[in-house]
Order: structure tokens, then sequence, then C-alpha cells
């Protein structure tokens, strides 16, 4: 492949990573706008978001199979040119159930191309070179940049225009993308699969994870919705765990009984490394994106700051995510993934740390909110590519795509699980402090001292995920070796 195919590749895999946080930032700013519109109660306009999320995390498996099998260039662009039609017809849905399963729908979209784009990273470089870290390192860069650029979309838009061009924007860049990526990926591609289809696909197993997570974190969400108090929360939650135990069951009875292939290899967990990627993740994206959502709350629901001053105050993350991408590419090369992934989970801790401890509110932003902001995303960012490139290494090429969907599905179930304990444990502290019912956001937040220690409490949990992460990468990943060198 010439060098500029190859840019336009990356740029176009980087484009579905760039989308899907694109997509859901956007959201989040104009979500008061669409509310107002279709009628939605503030209780329920977080299921505008929250159901994109829920159908991405809970079919990411199940695609990441089915592109291995049956190619991931024809997946990556079916996905793309789905995410384009339902992000185009989402406008001019009038009520709140359609809009939210058009939500949904995008979500399926998206759960198509994102771990296909990863799959075909691994399978179109070689393995340890420095090409491949490259990709990864820019493929890592989409989705910090999507959240940047989401907050400045919803921002913009909501404040000049309708809240709809923010999804007919998305259409229009879906669509770029799905052309893209009709004219640059390899058509190899789609050869990359079994040589007989029969049995490829486990849709049992497929049937079972793809429930159990939409199980899960639709109970996760709903908890900070309804309450925890609700009994079916409880229970739906046990249901969940115990069909995620029978995937577990089911796995290993096909790879270990039968010659059928299961949808994910449990096997592969016995590499110590390879568990310690997912936790790490699973940890990482929990930190993280609580970090943000908690520093959200800081900014605009305690000091009062409008949507458009908040967005200002997050864009070092784009700026150093960018800087970071070049860094951390380079430095794979040449140092210990060991070394790279600790200093990820710390700058991850030290990030969450600056909100925790009890530095006065209104201190000046470049003394704390600015150094804050820019470890963040040099963690993500950092982190990332690291864990990514790892398990791209570990697995065979026709595994790529369903290794790109288990990473990025165990961050999802982290991300969720962190933002429910992390709100439970903000609302706890909170209402303990003002001796009473306490609300996640809202009205009589501003300047509330019981507010502010909720979110320090929650920030300080953010604080012990990280150093949890870190602890196990200190162990699993010493001599490890440098990745973007030579496969282990």
């Amino acid at each position: 492949m010439s060098k500029p195919r190859t840019i336009a590749l990356v740029l176009t895999l980087t484009g579905a990573a760039f989308l899907n946080t694109l997509s859901v930032q956007a959201c989040v700013i104009i979500l008061p706008a669409i509310g107002r519109d279709l009628s939605i109660p503030a209780a329920r306009q977080q299921w505008i978001v929250s159901a994109y999320s829920l159908t991405f995390g809970c079919f990411l498996l199940l695609w990441g199979r089915l592109a291995d099998v049956y190619g991931k260039r024809l997946i990556f662009i079916y996905g793309s040119c789905w995410v384009c039609i339902t992000t185009l017809i989402c406008p001019f849905v009038p009520n709140e159930i359609g809009f939210d399963v058009l939500r949904g729908l995008q979500g399926l979209g998206a759960a198509a191309n994102v771990p296909t784009a990863i799959g075909i990273i691994g399978v179109t470089f070689a393995p340890g070179s420095k090409a491949k870290t490259y990709a990864i390192a820019t493929y890592s860069a989409g989705a910090p940049l999507g959240s940047v650029f989401g907050n400045f979309l919803g921002g913009l838009v909501g404040e000049y225009a309708s809240w709809k061009w923010v999804f007919w924007i998305l259409a229009i860049l879906a669509a770029l993308v799905t052309i893209a990526g009709q004219l640059v990926i390899p058509l190899p591609c789609l050869n990359t699969g079994p040589k007989s289809l029969k049995g490829a696909v486990d849709w049992i197993g497929g049937m079972i994870v793809t429930v159990a997570l939409m199980l899960l974190l639709f109970a996760l969400t709903q908890g900070n919705i309804t309450g925890w108090g609700v009994f079916w929360i409880p229970l739906i939650i046990v249901i969940s765990v115990l069909m995620l135990g029978a995937f577990v069951y089911w796995q290993l009875y096909l790879e270990k009984k039968t010659t059928r292939k299961p949808l994910l290899k449990v096997t592969i967990f016995k590499d110590v490394r390879i568990s310690a990627s997912f936790f790490a993740m699973a940890m990482f994206f929990a930190s993280f994106n609580n970090f943000l959502i908690f520093a959200t709350y800081f900014y605009q629901d305690y000091l009062g700051l409008s949507s458009i001053q908040t967005t200002i105050r997050f864009i070092p993350t784009g700026v150093v995510g960018v800087l970071t991408v070049f860094i951390t590419s380079q430095l794979l090369a040449r140092i210990s993934v060991h070394y790279i992934i600790m200093w990820g989970m710390l700058c991850c801790a030290i990030s969450s740390l600056l909100f925790a401890i009890p530095i006065p509110a209104d201190t000046i932003y470049w003394a704390w909110g600015f150094p804050a902001m820019c470890l963040s995303v040099f963690g993500a960012d950092t982190l990332f590519p690291s864990l990514v490139l790892y398990v791209s290494h570990a697995l065979p090429k026709e595994n790529q795509a369903v290794g790109g969907a288990s990473i990025n599905a165990f961050g999802q179930v982290g991300r969720a699980v962190g933002l429910a304990i992390g709100t439970a444990l903000q609302v706890a502290v909170q209402a303990s402090k003002q001796g009473g019912h306490a609300a996640v956001t809202g009205e009589g937040s501003e300047r509330s001292v019981a507010f502010l220690q909720g979110i320090r409490a929650a920030e300080w949990f953010n604080v012990g995920l990280a150093l949890a992460g870190f602890v196990v990468v200190a162990v699993a990943f010493r001599g490890a070796g440098i990745l973007g060198t030579a496969k282990k």
C-alpha cells in the first residue's frame, strides 16, 4: 500500500473512534434543548446518551466476531453506513421513545465499526512494526479528540442554531467515513475469516453475552436515575452476573469439548498480561470517564459556569491529546511498555487527586484545574494505545477484531460500574453532609459545600481505581519489553 493510502486508511479508521465519542459528548451538551423540544423530563434525559452507550457496549463482542468471520472491511462499511442513516433520521423523530430507540440503533452501528477498525489495523500492519505502533497511537487519539470537539459542536450549535444540526453534521461526517472506508480499506480484509463458515459464529454465546451485558448496563444506568432502593435493580444485576457466568461456561465447553469456534476463547485469560490488560482498561475507563463527568459537575453545577465556559476549561485535553499521540508512538518503540502503562495510570490518579484534595474552589484554574486536565488526557492517550497494541500483539490475526471488541467491552463495563459506584458515593456523602436527600446535579448545587464534598469523595474513588490498575500492571507487565519493535 502506498504511503498516502496508508495515511488515509489510518485517518478513516480513526474517524470511527472520533465519531463515537463526538456523538456522545455533543448530545450531553444539547440534552436540555432536546428535552424541551420533545417534552422529556430532566430525570429521563440521561437515556438520550445512555441508549447509545447501552447498545454500543452490549454488541461489541458479537460484531467483533462477525467481523473476524465475514470480513472486517464489510462490517466496518456497513456499520458506518448504519450510523450515518440512523443519525440522519434522529432529528425527524417527534417523541421521546422513538428518539431513544434511534439513539440505541446508532450505538449498534458504532459497535460494528469501532472494534473492527482495531481489527483492520491488526491485520494490515506487520506485528512489531513502527507503522502499526503509529497507526494504533493515531487511532487512540480519535476518542479524546471526539470528546473535545463534541463539546465545541454541542456548545456552538446549541447556542447559535437548532440542536438538530448536531445530528445532521454527525451524519455528514459518518457518510465521509463510509465513503473513505470503501475507497481505502484493502480488499483482502474481506477474506481474513475461516475458510468454512459453518459453525464459525457462536450465536448462542453471542445472545447470552449480549443480553447479559444489556441487563447489567441497563441496571447500572437506571440505578442512578431511580435510585438503588428499587428491588428490581439488584435483581437484574444478579441475573446479568449469572448469565455472564453461563457465557464463560459455554465458551469453555465449546473450546474444550467441541470443534466449534467460541465467540471468545476464555483460555486467553490464562495469559496474566492479557488479563491485566483487560483489568487495566476497565480501571482506566472508569477513572478517566468519572474524572471528566465530576469535573463537569464541579464547573457547571458547583461554580455555576455556562456550557461554553466549561468547554473552554476542557480545551487542554484536546491539545495535549494530539501531542501525547505523537509522544506515545515514539515511546512505544523505545521504552518497555511496563513503564509506559504505569506512567499512564499514575497520570490518571494524579489528575483525579487534584480535584479530590481540599484545594479552595476559587483557586485560579491554571494552578490545579489546568494540570489536572493535561494529566488526565496524557494518561488516557498513553494507556489506550499501549493496552490495545499489547492485546493486538498477543492475539492471532483471525481474532484481531474480537480482541479489539473485548478490550473495548471491558472498558465499557468498567465505565458503567465505575460511574454507578462513583455517583452512589457522591450522593451518599452529599446526603450525609446536608442531612437528607441529595440529587446528583441540579438546582441547589451551586456553591453547596455538601455537593462539593460529594464530588471530592467521588474523585477519591477515581484515584483508587487508577491506583488499583497501577498495582496490577506494575506486577503483571514486569519484563514485558518493548512493543514497537518485535512481537513477543
